[in-house]
């Protein structure tokens, strides 16, 4: 508060202690005039120091009802105190007595603005010396704090003190070349510099430093003026290692930012200097040129050659920052680059083909035959155009890699994309030219790929082609692979007839019945079975085995797994078809073996059978089988699936009830369900004759059941199978053992021909059995089977049930 009169101090002042007489009149010093009680106002960024003029502004409620008593009143002193950071704070809570650190200062209020009622005030403070908190007397509207001023000693003949300013100072001016923000003002401070008073140049020098509030309420609570003035000078340092670091960054970014402007200019200059040589042509003639020369040595059509004249004609009127000129030169770079009339000559030399094949591919014999009868025509013939093969069989058998070894035994560019799961027919025929981002088809991108007319395009898993509101992709491949019409195969980017003649097309599938019937009625149909037990031991001993040992970086004598190794991974991991299991069982072999040699420098591996258990874990097929022993109403029969051939068992059991039952269980298709009822009636009529199977069935509920009931069931080659086991069930006499079956059932017990004769024999090969059942329009499909899968098998061809009957019983 202000002094009451002219005479005597204030109250609530400091006493004064030591006034110098001088002329009979009393001498009051500025620093005992300041008052005990202050009004406190709270800042948050960064403390202020004694001695500086700094501008505050206010926007608290408290701040502003504090400065504003102190502009209606006379005083004009106020602390100022910071607030500690606090993450917990929400954003816009008062800040709490609590929280304010006990160090602040006192300034003098020089001037007080505020544009309106709502807005912040503006207050210039003259900051004056240093105080502790004693207590806090009130806490709202305003908080007022008993003070305790902290004045500092003089120090003018402090020698070392002196050395130390000198250090700041001179680091203050190293710091003004390097950080250029507030060199006017430091150049006049440092101009007016005092080495005798310390205590104002570190706090002077602490409040330019870009350091935390933390750190600089810590120069502000220290009262010794050698301790400040240590920590100022350590600050001082870490702000000029900081700015040498900034500098140092800018020079370089200066230093890239120069180079690639004069990189800039030096290009425009070469680029001028070859403009008027008349070397270089420049934007549209350049880009014009460059379309005219891919077009030197291609049999453009009439119509195409006649469609780049005409946009080659738009684009040279077009301004380039037209978007109508990007579309042109796009459209124009697909057509210019596209191989028109370049083949790549075939290679139709069948013993190499034949070699190719044989490094590839173990086994296969039936399908390499095939392939070599393929080739053979077009060495007759001079080409293979408007084929289209498709190999059909169980996934990891092969397929893929037969077209990519077709294409490299015939010297064609190969390439691959997947048609599962596609779903819009643009990426067959490609997007019309009006579309942002519109591009061709997949078969014009494969042809600008492949650099020719002729090459080798597979289309891997057509049987998973989808269809959406977009379109049917299915469809949209009825005009590309039909050879009477993809010689004039027509994509709605390029607009312009392309010919696909002489491309050779090979698809992929696992199933048939998904592929739309006039998209199959265009292939050639080749259909891969998978493989038997000795033909995965060959395979994994030639090529697999290898393969991995390499991938693994391993050496050959590194790793050995003897035969009992291979047949046992074959036959406890790897039943499927195809190869991929025992490919993964081995590559997890390779890996550990990886890393024990790692632990373990020349260590030499050898697998059997007896040790494989430690290396990939419990087997995952059970030599166990809980149907082999003959049991009555047991019966194997052999399916076929779209993961190859598989043997299955039908169970029939009865239970006594007061009227004949029959129901079926283990999630069977329609088709199934039928054969099961045909062969329960069939069964009646055929045992009406025998008194106790007539009791059986009019005194018992019968009950089919096809074990593995997570997994659908279809078809109708388990008729005989079912009737056999109602069958035994009703004599209450087991089957022969190893004895398997398959074969559609009438209603008059005619056993009619079904299909995958080679996966059911592989399948039952792979079960150890050894009398098979098969229908006798079947005969002709199993002999013309590889002797290697016949051989050890007794096969028996029957015509009607009765024959089935005598067999097994």
């Amino acid at each position: 508060m202000a002094p009451d009169s002219k005479d005597k101090p204030p109250k609530d002042t400091v006493p004064l202690n030591d006034i110098p007489v001088l002329d009979e009149k009393r001498v009051v010093l500025a620093r005992d005039m300041l008052p005990e009680k202050l009004p406190i106002i709270i800042i948050e960024n960064r403390p202020v120091f004694p001695r500086m003029i700094v501008p505050i502004i206010l926007d608290d409620d408290r701040g502003k009802h504090t400065i504003a008593d102190l502009v209606k009143s006379s005083a004009k002193h106020i602390g100022v105190i910071l607030a500690r950071a606090r993450n917990d704070r929400r954003e816009n809570e008062p800040i709490k007595v609590e929280d304010l650190y006990s160090v602040g200062v006192v300034a003098e209020i020089i001037r007080a603005n505020q544009t309106g009622p709502d807005a912040p005030i503006q207050v210039m403070l003259r900051v004056l010396e240093r105080f502790r908190v004693e207590a806090i007397l009130a806490r709202e509207p305003v908080i007022v704090a008993q003070v305790r001023y902290l004045f500092e000693s003089e120090m003018t003949g402090n020698e070392e003190l002196k050395a130390y300013a000198v250090a700041i100072i001179s680091a203050i001016r190293d710091l003004t070349k390097l950080n250029p923000l507030f060199k006017d003002e430091l150049n006049l401070f440092l101009g007016h510099a005092n080495l005798n008073d310390p205590g104002r140049l570190a706090d002077f020098a602490s409040a330019m430093t870009m350091a935390s509030p933390a750190e600089l309420q810590d120069i502000l609570e220290t009262t010794s003026i050698r301790q400040r003035i240590e920590k100022a000078l350590l600050l001082l340092k870490k702000e000029l290692d900081v700015s040498k670091i900034q500098a140092k960054i800018n020079q370089q970014i200066e230093e890239k930012v120069t180079k690639q402007q004069r990189d800039f200019f030096l290009r425009e200059q070469l680029k001028a200097i070859k403009k008027e040589l008349g070397l270089v042509k420049e934007g549209k003639e350049a880009e014009l040129e460059q379309f005219r020369e891919r077009l030197k040595g291609l049999k453009l059509t009439p119509e195409a050659s006649e469609r780049i004249e005409e946009e080659m004609s738009k684009l040279s009127l077009l301004d380039p920052s037209s978007p109508e000129f990007n579309v042109s030169r796009n459209y124009l770079d697909w057509l210019t680059i596209l191989p028109w009339g370049v083949f790549t000559p075939d290679n139709y030399n069948l013993k190499q083909a034949e070699a190719i094949l044989n490094r590839d591919h173990y086994g296969l014999d039936d399908i390499k035959e095939h392939i070599l009868e393929f080739l053979s025509v077009g060495v007759l013939k001079g080409s293979v155009s408007g084929s289209i093969l498709c190999f059909v069989g169980p996934p990891g058998v092969g397929k893929t890699s037969l077209g990519r070894s077709i294409a490299t035994s015939m010297g064609r560019q190969f390439y691959r994309f997947s048609l599962g799961g596609m779903r819009d027919e643009a990426e067959i025929k490609g997007h019309r030219r009006t579309y942002i981002g519109a591009m061709p088809g997949k078969f014009i991108q494969a042809m600008k790929i492949c650099k020719s007319l002729n090459p080798l395009i597979m289309l891997d898993e057509v049987d998973k082609i989808g269809a959406s509101f977009q379109g049917d992709p299915a469809s949209a491949l009825l005009e590309t692979l039909d050879p009477e019409q993809n010689r004039e195969f027509l994509d709605h980017y390029l607009d312009v007839r392309f010919d696909l003649s002489n491309v050779l097309f090979v698809c992929t599938a696992n199933v048939l019945d998904t592929i739309p019937r006039p998209l199959l009625d265009r292939m050639e149909i080749i259909k891969l079975s998978g493989y038997i037990l000795e033909e995965k031991l060959q395979i994994a001993r030639k090529f697999i085995l290898p393969k991995q040992i390499k991938a693994g970086g391993l050496k050959n004598d590194q790793v050995q797994l003897t035969t009992p190794a291979l047949r046992e991974i074959v036959d406890g991991y790897a039943r499927e078809p195809g190869v991929r299991s025992m490919e993964n069982a081995i590559k997890k072999i390779c890996r550990k073996a990886a890393r024990k040699i790692v632990i373990r420098k020349g260590l030499r591996i050898k697998l059997d059978a007896k040790n494989l258990k430690e290396w990939l874990g419990k087997r995952l097929f059970s030599n166990e089988d809980p149907f082999r022993k003959p049991r009555t109403g047991v019966v194997m029969g052999l399916a076929w699936t779209s993961l190859g051939g598989e043997t299955l068992y039908v169970e029939a059991s009865r239970v006594e009830a007061d009227k004949p039952g029959f129901k079926q269980t283990g999630q069977l298709g329609n088709v199934m369900v039928e054969s099961s009822e045909i062969a329960y009636t069939f069964v009646r009529s055929f045992l009406n004759d025998r008194p106790e199977a007539k009791r059986l069935f009019n005194k018992n509920f019968i009950h089919l059941h096809v074990p593995s009931g997570a997994t659908p069931k279809d078809g109708p080659s388990a008729g005989i199978t079912m009737a056999c086991a109602l069958y035994s069930l009703a004599i209450n006499k087991p089957i022969r053992p190893h004895w398997a079956m398959t074969g559609e059932l009438s209603l008059t017990g005619l056993v009619m021909a079904i299909g995958g004769v080679k996966e059911k024999t592989i399948a039952a090969k792979r079960a150890n059995v050894r009398n098979l059942i098969f229908p006798k329009e079947n005969q002709r499909d199993f002999n013309e089977l590889p002797a290697y899968i016949r051989r050890g098998l007794r096969p028996h061809f029957v015509t009607t049930f009765a024959d089935v009957a005598r067999l097994c019983f």
